[in-house]
């Protein structure tokens, strides 16, 4: 009678075991957020200015406030800059799917996406990004190779 106790204690530990070591780890997030690929420059201020940086942003949103100061310093002949407050401007929000605030694109005349940033950007990093998209400019062979590139 040990014996079996033994035997069945033994077989409990291992089933134990062998259902720990079986199992599968969660799988991992998905990030569901989107990030616009193109934009219809004539939706947003000054289609005719060659770049348009645009936040997305919502009325009851701290951190949008701060990134829609830094963008809005970047205003100058070259560059457009637009808030897209979600109370005032829902139709774009849902056009472009934004899903999450602060979202921040930086188009080109065309409206290709060329860098984007998701939640908070630091000033020198805002400035870094819009000193590179303008260095490279955007011609078409350029837009194809950044056509990935969403600074995220």
């Amino acid at each position: 009678m040990d014996r079996v106790l033994l035997v069945l204690g033994g077989l409990a530990i291992a089933g134990a075991v062998a259902a720990l070591l079986g199992r599968r780890p969660d799988a991992p997030a998905v990030n569901t957020t989107h990030v616009p690929r193109q934009l219809d420059r004539a939706d947003f201020t000054r289609p005719d200015a060659p770049w348009l940086v645009a936040v997305f942003t919502s009325a009851t949103c701290h951190s949008c406030a701060a990134v829609w100061d830094r963008a809005r310093q970047l205003e100058s002949d070259q560059v457009a800059v637009a808030e897209v407050e979600v109370g005032r401007d829902a139709t774009l929000h849902e056009r472009y799917r934004i899903d999450a605030v602060p979202t921040l694109v930086i188009s080109d005349a065309a409206g290709v996406v060329r860098r984007a940033f998701l939640g908070t950007v630091s000033a020198p990093d805002l400035g870094a990004a819009i000193d590179d998209v303008r260095r490279t400019g955007s011609s078409a062979a350029e837009t194809a190779a950044d056509e990935g590139d969403h600074g995220i």
